[in-house]
């Protein structure tokens, strides 16, 4: 080794200029992608399909950005009238049906006229371009139902035309309250629509103005409930036209509208007064909110305190009490214990331990209070191993020991247990089941022996 060159080399070494931080991350930078590219081939790709690519991200524009969003919002509004323009209006329909008819192939069912293929397409043909998405092998196939002629009923594919139709006005229409433009509704957003269209139901022409705001707030956590359960706070359109809710509010449409419908659909003005006015009546005090106190009146006031304990505990509350939008929730998922939804809203309740299941001591937990409540009405309470049996019988778990959420939504028996643990109420009824389907049977005998 020669020892005199290893030394002045170190020397060397020393005596250069030492790099700064970033000059070293630079060269690190400068290798890493000069070995990078060399190990990807040097850099040159064999295809260029990269280029051709397009673009498909676009960035909203942000608050400050003021002229961008008028942009936006003034070709949105362009786009949605292009598109209310490519539907079929009345006299098109008219003219529609007016075709369909006058090509009828014979022989009718009863009185229901109906069309074969080869009429369909010329049918099609004189239409008009607007109609021709409607006239296709597809569809055709779709509505065709054991005619022994090959035919289709002509007021079935005259509805579906119309039910297309009105689907996409209404997705025009709700578009249009679409404020963010990204295919959803904000709360504030769907208030606004039902606000407005307040005005062109006859069904609500008799709720005073004042009222207006406690009926949007009704309606739209119906929406919100069933349509948002990770609670978001906005909801996609097309869950909106997918669901009957929609359907339910445009129905008080119906001048002719009957008590019992109306006393059924949530929307109607008599059940929104209805669950306003048991809010009132809750309201002791009148400030307009809720205490556990006040809240344990409700129904048939049987709901154990245990439950509302929880109910106080995982709800938002203002100072300990709940107001009107979050009594709605409430009274949705007690009127309602067979849909996914409220099962979901009542399970949170029921898991006390957040484990997301329901093991014996959580149904033990909530059942006490049931024990409770039966020695205060001076009845023998039911033993908690034989409820228990019970439940876990009904709902079938995929584990013996614990019972979750999809496991009382797939057992169809999710209301009977829920009821059985929050409700003495309920519970009685299920107790006693027998007797009451032998009582209901007794009063029809006697109603047909009159």
């Amino acid at each position: 080794m020669d020892w005199k060159r290893s030394l002045r080399g170190r020397l060397a070494a020393r005596r250069a200029p030492k790099k700064s931080e970033q000059e070293l991350k630079d060269e690190e930078m400068e290798l890493f992608t000069k070995y990078y590219m060399e190990w990807k081939g040097g850099g040159k790709s064999d295809t260029t399909s990269y280029t051709n690519i397009p673009r498909f991200y676009y960035r909203l524009p942000a608050e400050d950005e003021v002229l961008l969003q008028k942009l936006r919002e003034e070709s949105r509004a362009v786009f949605l009238q292009r598109k209310s323009r490519e539907l079929l209006d009345n006299e098109e329909l008219q003219n529609l049906w007016f075709l369909l008819d006058k090509h009828q192939t014979s022989p009718m069912i009863g009185e229901e006229a109906m069309i074969n293929y080869e009429n369909f397409l010329k049918v099609g043909e004189k239409a008009g371009p607007k109609c021709k998405q409607f006239f296709t092998a597809k569809i055709f196939a779709k509505l065709l139902h054991n005619d022994p002629y090959g035919r289709v009923s002509i007021m079935q594919f005259f509805n579906y035309v119309m039910r297309k139709v009105w689907l996409h006005q209404t997705r025009i229409g709700l578009s249009l309250y679409d404020v963010a433009g990204q295919g959803y509704l904000r709360e504030s957003d769907l208030e606004n629509y039902i606000l407005e269209l307040i005005p062109t139901l006859p069904q609500l022409d008799g709720l005073e103005k004042s009222f207006y705001s406690f009926y949007v707030c009704t309606a739209v956590r119906k929406f919100f409930f069933f349509l948002d359960p990770l609670r978001t706070g906005k909801i996609k359109i097309q869950d909106i036209l997918a669901c009957s809710f929609l359907d339910d509010l445009l129905e008080l449409r119906d001048e002719e509208l009957s008590k019992e419908s109306q006393e059924t659909n949530w929307f109607s003005a008599p059940s929104a007064l209805r669950v306003y006015g048991q809010y009132l009546n809750l309201d002791k005090d009148h400030n307009g909110m809720l205490s556990k106190e006040e809240l344990s009146r409700y129904g048939t006031g049987t709901l154990t305190n245990i439950f509302l304990d929880r109910v106080f505990q995982e709800c938002l509350t203002y100072d300990g009490e709940m107001d009107y939008k979050t009594y709605l929730d409430f009274v949705l998922a007690l009127e309602n214990r067979k849909e996914p939804a409220a099962l979901q809203y009542i399970f949170k309740l029921l898991d006390i331990e957040n484990k997301g299941y329901l093991n014996v001591f959580s149904l033990n937990y909530f059942f006490r209070a049931i024990q409770e409540q039966m020695k205060i009405h001076g009845q023998e309470p039911v033993s908690f191993q034989d409820v228990k049996d019970e439940i876990f019988d009904m709902v079938k778990p995929k584990d013996p020991y614990k019972i979750s959420l999809q496991d009382l939504i797939n057992s169809s028996q999710g209301d009977t247990v829920t009821s059985i643990l929050i409700d003495l109420n309920g519970f009685w009824t299920y107790e006693n089941r027998e007797v009451l389907v032998a009582s209901d049977n007794d009063n029809t005998a006697d109603v047909d022996d009159t």
